[in-house]
């Protein structure tokens, strides 16, 4: 194994045995992360979450202006349905095993291992978020606030998540929905009090006829993408209230997913009527816009003259919803997004070394 390689594996694992669920601080990663950046100037974004948690977002950058711009997130999504130790950050059987060895601190590892191995003269940034898991708050305050970006002014990034290494020229974003009911809490034999489902349940039913139309009309749907309709998904939650208790709050989350091609606009009327009809209060959190390149835009042709993989488009989102008013985004990185958010997760190993010479190989290009 080269010296590069065992670098790399043993950034990838260190990492992965640090927990930055989105709900904890993500601290000790970014201090692990910029101890690994000698030489690089180093910007700390520092925020407080809506829940309170401190988190830090990193720009880092060495050598002329310009050049490519490397990003990955530092936070995970919860450890539900782990039978083993997620934060174990072993290698077995050519794979680095752990909660986020795909999305994305094996992919985050390589990029610092990419970036600073580079020849001096080569221009490289690297992006390195919080919270892309939830809000893409990280991305989104790199993108407003960050005075090395504006000072270096990359001409390209490259979104470092799992694609196995093939080149994703646009994706999906997102709107986030919160809608709230509220009753009145009482032991449900007494008939005291009043279940706030009862005033959420016909609004699930529009929501419903919503998720069909999606589905159903082809107006709204783009064939570029896989499946060509756009996502709705609907969460419920009642914090916990038991099956005796009559409800006093109840919430429905709703991510609505859609291209570039799909105005959302209907979309956003139709919540907002029904919210507003059956007295409900209504939250929204939207992404950025769907970040979409022409599959001949240099940047994406130089990535499919490269790895020799046609460039295609994908149904989640990424931080390049927030980044790409920065530059250009491509999304390219090792590791299968169909292990990503799973229990058991785990990334070949070979795949992170090899993403490490792609990584290299992009950014001389811009040098």
């Amino acid at each position: 194994m080269s010296r590069d390689a065992s670098v790399l594996l043993s950034l990838a694992a260190d990492l992965v045995r640090l927990d930055s669920r989105s709900f904890v601080s993500n601290a000790a990663v970014a201090e692990r992360i910029e101890a690994e950046l000698p030489g690089f100037e180093v910007e700390r974004l520092d925020y407080v979450d809506p829940a309170g948690v401190a988190k830090r977002a990193l720009v880092a950058h060495r050598g002329p202006v310009g050049g490519l711009a490397l990003s990955g997130h530092m936070d995970t999504v919860p450890a539900t349905g782990w039978q083993e130790d997620p934060w174990s950050g072993r290698i077995a059987n050519g794979r680095l095993h752990g909660l986020g060895s795909t999305d994305m601190k094996g992919p985050v590892a390589a990029c610092i291992v990419a970036a600073r191995t580079l020849p001096a003269g080569v221009p490289i940034t690297l992006l390195i978020t919080a919270d892309e898991e939830t809000s893409k708050q990280g991305a989104r305050l790199i993108a407003s606030q960050s005075a090395l970006v504006r000072r270096v002014r990359p001409e390209a990034i490259l979104v470092a998540e799992p694609t196995s290494l093939t080149p994703v020229r646009g994706h999906r974003s997102a709107i986030g929905f919160t809608v709230t009911a509220t009753g009145v809490q009482a032991h449900s034999s007494t008939g005291r009090g009043y279940n706030a489902n009862w005033d959420l349940a016909p609004f699930l039913l529009d929501m419903k006829a919503i998720y069909q139309r999606l589905r159903d009309d082809p107006a709204m749907q783009d064939a570029a993408y896989d499946p060509v309709f756009s996502d709705f998904n609907v969460v419920i939650d009642n914090f916990g209230a038991p099956v005796n208790m009559t409800v006093p709050k109840a919430e429905a989350k709703i991510k609505f997913r859609y291209s570039a091609k799909i105005d959302p606009a209907p979309i956003l009327a139709a919540v907002r009527e029904s919210a507003a009809h059956h007295g409900l209060m209504l939250a929204e959190a939207p992404e950025g816009k769907p970040p979409e390149l022409p599959a001949e835009h240099p940047l994406i042709q130089m990535c499919v003259e490269m790895l020799g993989r046609a460039a295609k488009t994908a149904p989640y989102g990424t931080d390049a919803a927030e980044l790409q008013g920065i530059a250009p985004c491509v999304i390219l990185g090792p590791g299968d997004v169909a292990v990503a958010h799973t229990p058991g997760e785990s990334v070949d190993t070979g795949e992170l070394v090899a993403a490490v010479e792609v990584f290299r190989g992009l950014a001389g290009r811009f040098g």
